[in-house]
């Protein structure tokens, strides 16, 4: 296996001719009735039997999207809700999804300056002995370069990575994002830039030509894609709003490069929840494992004929 990250991406990507990345956010409420109701995993009211539930469901679920994607991408939030219980499961989930020859994206959005940023790359990309940690995580670039130097010398000296939260894909993030300096240079554009000065420096990139240091850009804001894309051929980005949050195929895989690499396009709820879905339930029933297949099968396809127009 490479030891840079941005060399394993390339690889991976490769191997399962896929960019597509399933974000594992689980909620108690929704995963299936027959884990809900199993013993010891069947009171909401109890840590312990919440926590158990998101194991048992998020392992089968990695076990079934395993063949069809190259990473997975845990959302941290969901697992620390549920305090120093749900934070073991996270790492033991790290391990499994290694175990079946994952990249692991563990979407944490750490951000601070000086010894706060390497304590939190301590806690979420730097591995103790017998323990393990995600292959890359996302941080919050709002400091600039003094809150993403920190994480991405981390990163290099791991063999981890980083990206950095430059466009986000919710609606309202543009009054922000989009607000623009006296010169008509937007918020996103700047903080893009600082973070390509970073991620350009010789020592980050791999042997594919891709940096260990990467951008988190909404695929729900296509007009911004070609330029970044054009601007930064280097750079690997996260590309989250597939599929649930109204980000379409043609819109996301504009982040891609002519051979499918460049790019990690997350749909969560699209796959995770597909048993909930009408088109699905009506083929499979109640089994959730065939929906969940059915859906990153279908996911990956839409995703193909995107690429091909």
């Amino acid at each position: 296996m490479a030891d840079h990250f941005g060399d394993r991406l390339f690889e991976a990507v490769k191997s399962k001719n896929s960019p597509l990345v399933v974000g594992i956010d689980p909620v108690y409420g929704r995963l299936p009735a027959q884990i809900r109701s199993q013993d010891g995993m069947n009171d909401s009211r109890n840590i312990d039997c919440v926590v158990d539930a998101f194991f048992e469901y998020s392992t089968k679920l990695m076990k079934i999207v395993a063949p069809h994607v190259p990473a997975v991408k845990l959302n941290v939030a969901y697992f620390e809700r549920y305090f120093w219980e749900g934070m073991e499961c996270y790492y033991s989930l790290i391990d499994e999804a290694h175990a079946l020859g994952l990249e692991v994206i563990g979407d944490v959005k750490r951000g601070d300056i000086g010894h706060t940023c390497l304590a939190y790359a301590d806690a979420h990309i730097k591995e103790p002995a017998n323990m393990t940690a995600a292959d890359a995580i996302t941080i919050n670039g709002f400091a600039g370069a003094d809150g993403i130097l920190p994480f991405a010398d981390s990163a290099n000296d791991n063999g981890k990575g980083i990206f950095v939260w430059v466009r986000a894909s919710n609606p309202s993030a543009g009054r922000l994002q989009d607000a623009a300096t006296i010169d008509g240079v937007p918020m996103y554009e700047i903080l893009a830039d600082i973070t390509a000065e970073i991620a350009n420096q010789p020592k980050r990139t791999g042997a594919h030509g891709y940096c260990n240091v990467g951008m988190v850009v909404g695929g729900t804001t296509p007009e911004y894609t070609a330029r970044l894309r054009a601007k930064y051929p280097n750079v690997w980005f996260l590309v989250p709003g597939f599929g649930s949050q109204g980000g379409s195929a043609t819109d996301c895989v504009r982040f891609c490069k002519a051979d499918g690499t460049g790019a990690l396009i997350n749909s969560s709820r699209g796959i995770i929840y597909a048993y909930e879905k009408d088109e699905y339930k009506n083929q499979f029933g109640d089994d959730w494992q065939k929906c969940v297949e059915q859906a990153v099968i279908d996911a990956n396809e839409v995703l193909r004929q995107a690429m091909d127009q």
